[in-house]
């Protein structure tokens, strides 16, 4: 059986949803997974960055970190999204990369995959479910199989409790105001969790 391939595809303007992604790749590479770490492609004009310090400093610092291609997604047995809210939505970049993937979906390429998303809002009412539902019903147009955590473990609730996907609020000084290791811990668990629904998919084919 061949080591689970997994992908971390994440967009952040500030630095939050970063975090998540990295936290989730050491989760996945714990998992016995190999891991890409992806970062959706910034179409935001330069003026709308330079409006804000924190965004500025952030896409200065992540230059390096590769922009997710559709072939990333056909790669991965497992993909894990950490998308901010958008007004209960994802952010336009993400959605402008999903439209990217039709040929896959038409292909059959997109079915099977074990999927799961994280996401942050500016404060825990600010749409994180619903931009997970917006994001899962792509999901589900693809034939992927969505690993939401639910409550399946006591840590979900220790972060929230959203059966969704692991979700964090974050202030306007960008830092998060749930506990960082309690939203940590969310994440290594719902990674793995997805991991291993990876594996058990590979085991039926």
């Amino acid at each position: 059986m061949e080591m689970i391939k997994t992908a971390i595809v994440y967009y952040s303007s500030t630095g939050t949803n970063h975090q998540l992604a990295e936290w989730a790749a050491a989760a996945a590479e714990e998992a016995g997974s190999e891991v890409k770490v992806l970062k959706v492609k910034e179409t935001a004009p330069a003026a709308a960055i330079d409006s804000n310090a924190l965004w500025r400093k952030h896409h200065d610092a992540t230059q390096d970190i590769a922009e997710v291609t559709p072939e990333d997604l056909e790669w991965a047995d497992a993909i894990i999204f950490s998308v901010p809210t958008r007004f209960g939505n994802v952010p336009g970049q993400v959605q402008s990369f999903i439209d990217t993937v039709g040929g896959l979906w038409a292909q059959g390429k997109l079915a099977n995959k074990a999927v799961s998303a994280m996401t942050s809002a500016q404060n825990e009412h600010g749409g994180q479910e619903a931009t997970l539902l917006s994001l899962y019903t792509t999901m589900y147009h693809w034939g992927a199989i969505v690993v939401a955590p639910g409550y399946t473990d006591p840590v979900l609730f220790e972060a929230g409790g959203n059966p969704y996907g692991t979700s964090v609020a974050v202030g306007q000084d960008g830092e998060m105001k749930t506990d960082r290791k309690a939203i940590q811990a969310a994440v290594n668990y719902q990674v793995k969790r997805t991991v291993s629904v990876a594996k058990a998919l590979q085991h039926l084919e």
